[in-house]
């Protein structure tokens, strides 16, 4: 089995894209206005619209609601990949920060909501 992607269900996957676009530094593959993938070599986010769940019904994913997930991006410097998204946040959960664990993380909301984090691993 491999792990192919994290899909994020949103209402404008123009506006939520172009935001990822601006996080990763990389654009995004669009195979359909409804669906857009941010891939990088380890990992791949996957945008879609509620179009590409309506056939789940009442039990599709419900955009802007999530509670649980943070979506987390390893850079090489957290500090500096901050402060050059900084002037396009517009909810900062948590500015550049060391955890416990020795890990340097700066942590904001998306347009919907979620939660990101930019976390950088100490060398050595």
């Amino acid at each position: 089995m491999d792990f192919a992607s994290i899909r994020i269900i949103t209402h404008d996957v123009d506006r939520l894209t172009a935001f990822y676009e601006r996080v990763a530094g990389t654009p995004a593959t669009r195979p359909a206005p409804v669906f857009a993938e941010i891939r990088t070599p380890t990992a791949t986010l996957a945008i879609g619209s509620t179009a590409t769940v309506a056939m789940l019904g009442d039990a599709a994913p419900v955009p802007a609601s999530n509670r649980s997930v943070i979506i987390e991006f390893r850079v090489a410097d957290a500090d500096a990949e901050f402060a050059r998204l900084r002037d396009h946040l517009d909810d900062i959960v948590l500015e550049p920060t060391t955890m416990p664990w020795g890990n340097r993380s700066a942590l904001f909301r998306d347009p919907d909501g979620n939660v990101v984090n930019l976390f950088s691993v100490p060398v050595g």
